[in-house]
C-alpha cells in the first residue's frame, strides 16, 4: 500500500516551521470543507434538480444559477463557523458580509462558483479564493486588501477534484482529492520554462471588440502556440499553470454595441484576477491589467471592481504589457 501526504499534514509543517498559529489551518479546514460540500452539489445537481436558474441576478447583474445560491451558503456557513473571519467579500452578495467583526483575523474574497453556466453541461467549474490578514498591532480599519497583501490564494477546480494554493512566499502547491475525499500528494507548480506546451487561452468571440494592438499582438503569437479556451477561468487557469503560456480577458472597447463595451474589463479584481494573478506570481509568472499595471499592486477601491487580465507565463506576460503600456 501507498500513503501519500495529505494537505493538512502538509499545511501543519508549513506553519511550524514558520512558527505560525493555527488560526490559519483552522480558515483553511473551513474552506476544504465548503469546496467538498460544493462538489457533493454539483455532482447531484441534475439528479435534485440544482442546476436551473434561481430566478434572480447577481451583483454583477448576472442570471443567477440555484447551484451559485447553494455555494454561497455553504461557504458562508463554514467561513462563520469556524470564527476566524472578520468579513468576507463574494461575488453573489453586494455588500461586504461582517462575519466575527470582534475575534476574525482574516478578511476572505471568493467567488464560490466560477463558471456556473458549465454546470448543466457537465463542464468543470471553479471555486476561488483569496486570503488577507487583519492588523493585529493596532485598530484594524476594515480596507480592502491588493493582492500584494494576500496571505494565501486558491482555486478548486470542481468536479475534477483539483486543488491548488499558493502561500506567500512558499510557492505554488497543487493537491488531488482521493478515495477518502482527502486532499493528498503535494506538488509544487512551477509554470514550465520551455515553450513547446505553451498554450494561449481567451475568447475568440470577442477578438474583433478588443483594442488594436491587443489584436495584433494575438496575431503574430497565435502561430506559435497552441490555442484553448473552456470558457470557466478556473478551469482555464488551471490549464496555463500546467502548461505555460497566457490567459487573457482583455477590455471590451471595440463592440459592434456600445452598450457591450467594457473598456475596464469584466473580471473581479479582488475574488478572481488577484487570486489567480497571486498563485501564478508564487508559480513564477505574472498578471497585468489593460494598462499593463501589475495586478497584485492594484488597491481595490470598491469590493466587486473589475479588470481587464493577461497572467501567465513570464516573458509573454511582459511581452503584452510593453505593448499595452506603449
Amino acid at each position: 500500500m501507498r500513503f501519500e501526504q495529505t494537505f493538512m499534514n502538509f499545511i501543519l509543517q508549513h506553519q511550524e516551521r514558520h512558527n505560525r498559529t493555527y488560526h490559519f489551518v483552522i480558515l483553511l479546514d473551513a474552506i476544504i470543507s465548503a469546496a467538498k460540500h460544493i462538489q457533493h452539489y454539483y455532482l447531484t445537481g441534475a439528479l435534485k434538480g440544482n442546476v436551473g436558474l434561481a430566478g434572480g441576478v447577481n451583483v454583477q447583474g448576472e442570471d443567477v444559477m440555484r447551484i451559485d445560491q447553494i455555494a454561497q451558503e455553504i461557504t458562508i456557513h463554514y467561513l462563520g463557523s469556524c470564527g476566524r473571519v472578520i468579513h468576507a467579500v463574494s461575488e453573489e452578495t453586494k455588500e461586504i458580509i461582517p462575519i466575527n467583526t470582534e475575534g476574525g483575523r482574516y478578511f476572505v474574497y471568493f467567488d464560490p462558483l466560477d463558471g456556473s453556466s458549465n454546470v448543466s453541461h457537465g463542464l468543470p467549474v471553479g471555486f476561488l479564493f483569496g486570503i488577507a490578514k487583519r492588523n493585529l498591532d493596532g485598530p484594524e480599519d476594515g480596507h480592502l486588501r491588493a493582492g500584494k497583501d494576500y496571505r494565501a490564494a486558491g482555486m478548486f477546480v470542481i468536479p475534477t477534484g483539483t486543488f491548488t494554493l499558493a502561500l506567500l512566499d512558499s510557492g505554488t502547491w497543487r493537491f488531488h482529492i482521493d478515495e477518502t475525499m482527502n486532499f493528498v500528494k503535494p506538488i509544487q507548480v512551477m509554470l514550465p520554462e520551455h515553450t513547446r506546451s505553451w498554450e494561449l487561452s481567451f475568447n475568440e468571440a470577442n477578438r474583433c471588440a478588443f483594442a488594436e494592438r491587443v489584436q495584433a499582438w494575438i496575431a503574430e503569437k497565435e502561430r506559435k502556440y497552441t490555442f484553448r479556451y473552456l470558457g470557466a477561468l478556473a478551469g482555464d487557469f488551471h490549464r496555463i499553470l500546467s502548461n505555460g503560456g497566457l490567459f487573457m480577458y482583455p477590455a471590451i472597447v471595440n463592440h459592434a454595441n456600445p452598450e457591450k463595451n467594457r473598456p475596464k474589463g469584466k473580471l473581479r479584481l479582488m475574488y478572481e484576477a488577484a487570486v489567480v494573478a497571486f498563485i501564478c506570481r508564487e508559480a513564477g509568472g505574472d498578471a497585468v491589467d489593460e494598462a499593463g499595471t501589475p495586478i497584485l499592486e492594484i488597491q481595490p477601491e470598491e469590493p466587486h471592481q473589475r479588470t481587464a487580465l493577461y497572467v501567465g507565463s513570464k516573458p509573454l506576460v511582459d511581452d503584452i504589457a510593453q505593448i499595452l503600456r506603449g
